[in-house]
């Protein structure tokens, strides 16, 4: 594979991994540090809105700016928020405050480094050589690598080490990150119109803003695959934030959630995987219903938590039929939102599936005080239900093969009077 794409896809999973890591070390260096389970609820609560704010406002930032570049400065913005704590931890001591003070600056690099590369995935298409298809069935198969490793490695680091050293490395995977991203030439990461020439941005902050988002919401493909993605996580995060947890409890194997993750991400790898090697044969709608249908019944066979086995082959095939739905709507993403207004749409979108499992986990534990945990279960997976009637019969998702050129102009082009 060449130097772009390879750069591309190296600094990714290195990405994502150091977040893996430092989602699971964090809260529990909080607990060591502060030694309070409000402190650490205290950091994540602190820390969720200016993420989602980040997610919504930077977007209009990374169309102004080279999408290299932007990428570059939002994982350099995530290292120094995670290695300013040891540092500080040395000199004066670590409390409260700091987490949360640098955890709100590190979200500023997090759900907009996620947008960066997101919105630089069509270039690094361009100057691959290699398809659409491949490159994102790769990236779906290396996010889930990420998820598989991440856990295990935190784990492992919070065994040898203290508490604040582990912090040093999750911010060495982002320096890292951001050193590969280098290795991408400056003018792939410029953002380019339709007829190949350098875009120009006009207007005021908040006109720029309200253009990228009129486009997404007045476009039917873009809102239904939007809320396709937010049902999905929705539903995971209630089952993985408390659902199961409850369940492997009352049942005497709270162990088994971790084998639960890992089947999630096993079936992803396999999902990616296979998209990657044969996502450019059969008719896209194909793969589409495949997603679809596939984490039908992947959560149909976790919600009535029969046993631990039925759940964890239901986790593996939820999995498997995310990495290719995921592969899928990444490439008709490419395709399909306008060049100009990546950052804007994308980040708007990061940021509702970023406000998304909070609302999972709450509405999980009302249901499950309410009515317990089973009837919780099925109640939450049955949303999918409603994301499977809305996906199978949207006119927008009818046809999803790339003849569908001039519409996609037509898209483009109001985007660009807009």
């Amino acid at each position: 594979m060449k130097l772009i794409p390879s750069a591309y896809l190296a600094s990714y999973l290195l990405s994502l991994l150091g977040n893996s890591i430092a989602g699971v070390a964090l809260p529990l260096i909080v607990l060591q540090v502060t030694g309070s389970v409000l402190g650490a609820g205290a950091v994540a609560a602190a820390t969720a809105i200016p993420a989602v704010l980040a997610g919504l406002l930077m977007g209009m930032v990374i169309d102004n700016i080279n999408r290299r570049t932007s990428s570059v400065v939002t994982d350099l913005v995530s290292a120094a928020a995670i290695a300013a704590l040891p540092l500080i931890d040395m000199i004066a001591g670590l409390s409260v405050g700091w987490f949360i003070l640098f955890g709100i600056i590190g979200s500023l690099g997090d759900v907009p480094g996620l947008t960066a590369r997101d919105a630089l995935l069509p270039a690094i298409v361009r100057h691959s050589g290699n398809s659409a298809e491949r490159l994102m069935g790769i990236r779906e198969a290396l996010g889930a690598v990420a998820l598989l490793l991440g856990p295990a490695i935190a784990g492992t680091l919070m065994v040898l080490f203290d508490g604040s050293q582990v912090l040093w490395i999750t911010a060495a995977t982002s320096l890292v990150a951001a050193l590969l991203t280098l290795l991408i030439p400056h003018r792939v990461g410029t953002i380019v119109t339709p007829d190949g020439s350098a875009a120009a941005m006009s207007g005021s902050g908040w006109s720029q803003l309200r253009d990228g988002w009129r486009v997404l919401f007045r476009s039917p493909f873009l809102l239904v695959t939007t809320t396709l993605s937010v049902v999905s996580v929705i539903v995971l995060a209630s089952l993985q934030g408390l659902i199961l947890p409850v369940f492997f409890t009352l049942v005497a194997q709270p162990g088994m959630l971790g084998f639960v993750l890992t089947a999630l991400a096993g079936g992803m790898l396999v999902g990616g995987t296979v998209y990657a090697v044969a996502g450019t044969r059969g008719p896209r709608r194909m793969w589409f219903l495949a997603g679809l249908f596939g984490s039908t019944l992947g959560f149909g066979l976790i919600a009535p938590l029969s046993s631990v086995w039925v759940v964890l082959a239901g986790a593996f095939v939820v999995g498997l039929s995310s990495g290719l739905f995921g592969s899928l709507v990444g490439v008709l993403m490419i395709e399909r939102v306008p060049e100009q207004m990546r950052g804007r749409i994308m980040g708007t979108q990061n940021a509702i599936i970023t406000a998304a499992p909070p609302v999972g986990i709450v509405a999980a534990a009302v249901l499950t005080e309410l009515a317990g945990v089973n009837v919780a279960a099925v109640l939450l997976t049955s949303l999918w239900l409603v994301a499977l009637v809305l996906g199978v019969s949207a006119g927008s998702l009818r046809n999803l093969e790339p003849q569908c050129e001039e519409a996609v102009r037509g898209e483009k082009a109001e985007a660009g009077r807009a």
